[in-house]
């Protein structure tokens, strides 16, 4: 019992920040992506047994935070309630912490991008997964995920070249 212990916490100290920026980055609101962050850990203490090795295992926190994240927008409770950042009045980058966002341009225009595009440049530039891990996490084809990324840079590309003509 005390190995599982030491191990569970070896896994929240090792992983907690991915899980943590992954929710952070699919909601975009702070107390959701905790809420997110203390559901996958929950799921991971009851499935700790079927997780063969430490690859499966952040594997599977990648993909348990992207279905809680999926979960958390289907919720009756969330259908039925408006954010402050989804009526307008509040900037994207202010509901993350500052200490895990960088407030530069990069960082802003990731955040403006639609969802799907969002959460593949967060996987492919943060997580340093591969096309096919993403599109394994995601449950989307090979051939979606590098349009998306392909699409994500593009509207990128655009929107850091209008800051930068301004300069």
């Amino acid at each position: 019992m005390q190995d599982q212990n030491e191990y569970l916490t070896y896994l929240v100290e090792t992983y907690g920040d991915m899980v943590y920026r992954l929710a952070l980055t699919r909601v975009r609101n702070p107390h959701d992506a905790e809420d997110i962050v203390q559901q996958v850990f929950l799921k991971l203490v009851k499935n700790i047994e079927g997780l063969e090795s430490e690859e499966h295992v952040k594997a599977w926190l990648i993909k348990v935070t992207i279905n809680e994240g999926k979960s958390l927008f289907s919720s009756a409770w969330k259908k039925h309630t408006a954010s402050l950042e989804e009526s307008g009045d509040v900037d994207e980058l202010s509901v993350a912490p500052p200490e895990l966002v960088e407030t530069n341009d990069l960082m802003k225009a990731v955040f403006r991008l639609p969802e799907k595009y969002r959460i593949v440049i967060h996987l492919f530039y943060y997580q340093e997964l591969s096309t096919e891990e993403i599109s394994k996490c995601l449950g989307r084809t090979n051939h979606t995920v590098r349009s998306q990324l392909s699409r994500g840079r593009e509207r990128m590309r655009k929107e850091l070249k209008e800051v930068f003509e301004d300069v």
